[in-house]
């Protein structure tokens, strides 16, 4: 009886899981020609089910090309965060973000979006982008998460070790509230590898 309740709770949680991506799924979906101008750009990938990986465009014609993987956490630090949607945009290697239009609504060329596996595990395959060509602001790679059933959120961008516009004061700010951001690049085979892992917040961090 005990091994049969055990077997019940555990197809409960998994039946559950699923109502609540199935659910975002079905709003996104809904979500689609009314508010697609406004909407964010999160929503709005093509794919009809993501997966844990995805390639930046252009990703094989750059020459700084970089795999960038990590695990998001629940806010405990320690349990990872299943279907976890992560969307990422960032500037060409000229520090331009190139904008294109889809539907009369523009949108940055070089993004991608994953949805986390069950293990909460994450990879892109990008480029190092270039700094932003007006301003002095240190090299960024911009992210969005969106939990199930919780509305999307900015988290803070992911920045590089060996940029020289990391300036001392600002990595001194960045490393006493969240060091993780900054990515620190290993070239193996002309690739360079970076690591990054989220803890997503209990309540969703305002910039």
């Amino acid at each position: 009886m005990k091994r049969l309740l055990s077997l019940l709770s555990i197809i409960c949680v998994f039946s559950y899981s699923g109502l609540v991506y199935a659910q975002d799924i079905a709003a996104h979906i809904e979500d689609g020609a009314a508010n697609f101008k406004k909407r964010s750009p999160i929503y709005d990938y093509s794919e009809e089910k993501l997966n844990n990986i995805d390639t930046i465009p252009d990703f094989a014609s750059k020459s700084n090309k970089l795999k960038i993987t990590g695990t998001i956490f629940e806010s405990d630090g320690v349990t990872p965060a299943k279907n976890v949607l992560l969307f990422i945009h960032q500037t060409n290697e000229n520090g331009d973000f190139e904008l294109k239009r889809y539907n009369k609504k523009r949108y940055v060329h070089h993004r991608g979006w994953i949805r986390t596996d069950a293990d909460g595990r994450y990879t892109f395959y990008t480029f190092v982008p270039g700094s932003y060509i007006y301003g002095r602001e240190p090299l960024q790679i911009l992210p969005i998460i969106k939990e199930p059933s919780k509305p999307e959120y900015e988290i803070e961008s992911f920045l590089f070790d060996n940029d020289p516009l990391l300036t001392a004061s600002c990595r001194t700010r960045v490393e006493q509230t969240n060091p993780n951001r900054i990515l620190k690049l290993d070239k193996k085979e002309g690739l360079f590898v970076a690591e990054r892992d989220i803890v997503l917040s209990a309540e969703p961090p305002q910039f």
